[in-house]
C-alpha cells in the first residue's frame, strides 16, 4: 500500500473548477485567506466531515476528507489498515497524504482525530493552511461515534474510559490551532456560521502564522553567576547553538529519562551534532522514584565513565525529576560541572528548572538531600508542552497559580482572565511562564539560599510535600504539581483560620484551581486513609522545620503571602482534623 502515489477518488477529481463563494461574505474569507487551506481538526464525532462539507459549499471551495482519501488509496478501510500494518504505519502514510491534499490546492480539508498529533503534520498544516478545532463534549462524541463500527482505537469494551484518556492527551495538541469552535447537538448549519463569524474576525490577524511564535527571556542576576532563560518554541532543536554559546568546547552528558528519551532527544542529539559537540547520554527511569541514591550513583559514574571533565556540561532534558536529580550530579561529579536545564514540563519550566535548587528524595521525605547549584542556561521550549499530558499540564499549571497568591495579585487576576488561552498553548502561554520565571528570577536574586523571602516559593508546599510522602510519591494518586494546589487551597483556608484572610478570599483561590481541574481538597486524593496526626508527623520533616517549630506560609490576601514560624502543632492538628472531617461528610454526602 501506498498512500502517496495512488490518491483517491477525491483527489482525482481536485483538479476540477471550485463552486463560487455563495456570498460576499464568504468571498471576503476567501480573499483574507490568500490561497491557504482551511483545515478541520478534532476527536472522531466532532463533526469534521459534515461540518466540512457545508464550509467548503459555502466558501465556495472543494473539500477533501484525509480518512476517505487513505482508505480509496489502500483499497481497505481504516480499521483493516490498523489490524494488518499497526497504527505508527497508518499514521505515517496519513502523515504524507495531508501533505499532499495540503500542497495541491486550496480546500477544505477534514483530517483524522490522530493526525494533528504529529509534529511535522501541525507544521504542514501551519505552512499552508488555517487550522480551526472543532471541540465536543464528551457525551456528544460517544453518541456520535457509537452510531458506526469503524473506529479502531475504539475496539474495546470501554469506548468512554478510551475515549477520555484519548481527549487527555490530544486536547492539548488540538489547543495549538488557530481557532476553537464549540461543535454541539444542534445543526451544523448553526457551527458553519459560527465558523465564517469568527473567520472574518481572526483572519486579518492570522497572519501570526506566518511570524514566529512568541519568544521570550529572562535574565537570573546572581553577579558572575548570572545566567538566562530562553522561553520559545525549537529551543531543543537549536540547543546545540546556545550551549556552544555559553559553553566554548564543552562536552555534554545528556541526563533523560525513558519517556523523554522517546519523545526530544534525538532533535537535541541532531542539535548538538550539528553544533560539533561531543555528547554521551545517561536515561533513568521515569518518574519520582528515580530521585533515589542508587540511580543518583548511576548517573554520576555513567557521567564518569563518559570522560567528561570538570569543565564540560551534565544537560537535564526533562521534568522535575530529572533536573532534580541531573542538577544534584552536576553539583557533586568532580566537585561541580557545568549544568543546563532543558525543561520539558510546565511544572519544570516555571518553577523546578530555576533558582539552583537540587536534591534527591530520603525515606523520610522529599528533597532532604540536595545542593544550591545555579545551571548557566535554561531553555524552557515550550513546544515540548505541546505533547504533555492534560493531567501533568494542570500539575504545572498549580506553580503558575503560586506565583501570583505569593506577591502579584495582578498576575492571578490576569490568570483567571487568561487561563483557557494558556492552556490552549496559545501565546497567553508564553507569557505566564515569562512572568512565573521572572518573580521567581527577582525572589532568587534577592535570596538565593533561602535564608529569607525566598521561603515565600514554598507557599502550599508543607501541606503539599506532606501528602506527597504519606502517598509514597505514587503519581497514580498524587502528582506534585496536584499536591501543591491542594496545598495552596489548605494554606489559604488556614490563613483564613487564624483570621489573616477573608474566607471570601480563599474561596476565589479554591474557585480557579477548581475551574482549571485542580484538586483542592485532601479527599480529592484517591484512596486517602491517613489521619491528621500522620499529616503534621509527615510535616514535622519538612525542610522548613527549624528547632522542631513548624514554619508556614500563609497568606493576608491574594498576593499578601508571608512567613509565620513557629506555628503551634495543636492549631495544625485541629486545621487538619477538620478538613478530613469534611473529607469525610462530602463522601458520605456523595453516597446519600
Amino acid at each position: 500500500m501506498d498512500l502517496i502515489e495512488h490518491p483517491g477518488e477525491g483527489a482525482l477529481r481536485s483538479g476540477r473548477h471550485a463552486p463560487e463563494p455563495t456570498d460576499a461574505r464568504a468571498a471576503a474569507i476567501v480573499r483574507l485567506l490568500g490561497g491557504r487551506s482551511i483545515v478541520l481538526v478534532g476527536m472522531m464525532g466532532s463533526g469534521k466531515t459534515s461540518i466540512g462539507r457545508r464550509l467548503a459549499a459555502r466558501l465556495g471551495l472543494d473539500f477533501a476528507d484525509a480518512d476517505a482519501e487513505i482508505e480509496a488509496a489502500a483499497g481497505m478501510t481504516i480499521a483493516d489498515i490498523f489490524e494488518r500494518h499497526g497504527e505508527a504505519y497508518f499514521r505515517d502514510g496519513e502523515r504524507r497524504v495531508v501533505a499532499r491534499l495540503l500542497g495541491e490546492k486550496q480546500r477544505v480539508l477534514a483530517t483524522g482525530g490522530g493526525a494533528f498529533m504529529m509534529p511535522q503534520t501541525r507544521e504542514q498544516i501551519s505552512r499552508h493552511g488555517v487550522s480551526i478545532w472543532l471541540k465536543a463534549d464528551l457525551d456528544v462524541l460517544l453518541r456520535r461515534v457509537r452510531k458506526r463500527n469503524n473506529r479502531p482505537l475504539l475496539a474495546n469494551n470501554d469506548a468512554e474510559d478510551t475515549m477520555r484518556r484519548l481527549m487527555d492527551l490530544r486536547y492539548p495538541a488540538y489547543g495549538e490551532a488557530d481557532f476553537t469552535i464549540h461543535s454541539g447537538e444542534g445543526p451544523h448549519e448553526a457551527v458553519v456560521e459560527t465558523v465564517i463569524a469568527e473567520l472574518e474576525a481572526g483572519l486579518p490577524g492570522v497572519g501570526r502564522l506566518a511570524s514566529p511564535a512568541p519568544r521570550a527571556s529572562v535574565r537570573v542576576e546572581l553577579d558572575k553567576r548570572a545566567y538566562d532563560i530562553l522561553i520559545g518554541p525549537d529551543l531543543i532543536a537549536n540547543a546545540g547553538d546556545h550551549i556552544a554559546h555559553v559553553a566554548p568546547g564543552a562536552a555534554c552528558a545528556i541526563v533523560t529519562d525513558t519517556n523523554l528519551a522517546r519523545e526530544h532527544l534525538p532533535a537535541l542529539q541532531a542539535s548538538l551534532d550539528r553544533a560539533g559537540v561531543r555528547h554521551s547520554t545517561v536515561t533513568v527511569q521515569a518518574g519520582e522514584p528515580s530521585k533515589c541514591w542508587s540511580v543518583f550513583a548511576h548517573v554520576c559514574d555513567s557521567v564518569i565513565a563518559a570522560r567528561m571533565e570538570r569543565g564540560d556540561m551534565v544537560v537535564a532534558l526533562g521534568g522535575g525529576v530529572v533536573g532534580d536529580l541531573a542538577g544534584f550530579a552536576a553539583a557533586t561529579i568532580r566537585r561541580g560541572m557545568r549544568f543546563t536545564q532543558i525543561p520539558t514540563s510546565l511544572l519544570a519550566q516555571v518553577d523546578s528548572s530555576v533558582g539552583g535548587k537540587t536534591a534527591i528524595n530520603s525515606e523520610h521525605g522529599k528533597n532532604l538531600i540536595g545542593a544550591f547549584y545555579q545551571p548557566g542556561l535554561v531553555l524552557a521550549d515550550t513546544g515540548a508542552l505541546a505533547t504533555l499530558p492534560l493531567r501533568e499540564f494542570r500539575a504545572g499549571y498549580a506553580e503558575v497559580v503560586k506565583y501570583g497568591l505569593i506577591d502579584d495579585a495582578p498576575f492571578f487576576a490576569w490568570l483567571e482572565r487568561n487561563w483557557q488561552g494558556v492552556f490552549a498553548r496559545g501565546p497567553e502561554l508564553t507569557e505566564a511562564i515569562r512572568k512565573s520565571c521572572a518573580s521567581k528570577a527577582a525572589v532568587v536574586a534577592r535570596d538565593e539560599t533561602e535564608q529569607g523571602d525566598r521561603a515565600l516559593l514554598n507557599l502550599g508546599h508543607t501541606f503539599g510535600h506532606a501528602l506527597e510522602s504519606l502517598t509514597h510519591y505514587d503519581g497514580s494518586r498524587l502528582v506534585h504539581g496536584e499536591g501543591v494546589s491542594i496545598g495552596l487551597a489548605c494554606a489559604m483556608r488556614f490563613s483564613a483560620r487564624l483570621g489573616h484572610t477573608s474566607e471570601a478570599e480563599a474561596q476565589r483561590v479554591d474557585t480557579h484551581l477548581r475551574e482549571v481541574g485542580l484538586p483542592t481538597r485532601i479527599r480529592h486524593i484517591a484512596g486517602w486513609n491517613a489521619g491528621a496526626g500522620e499529616i503534621l508527623d509527615a510535616m514535622y520533616q519538612d525542610k522548613k522545620v527549624s528547632r522542631g517549630a513548624l514554619t508556614f506560609i500563609l497568606a493576608r490576601g491574594i498576593g499578601q503571602s508571608f512567613i509565620a514560624r513557629g506555628i503551634s502543632g495543636d492549631e495544625v492538628l485541629a486545621f487538619l482534623k477538620d478538613e478530613l472531617d469534611d473529607s469525610r461528610k462530602a463522601r458520605v454526602a456523595s453516597r446519600e
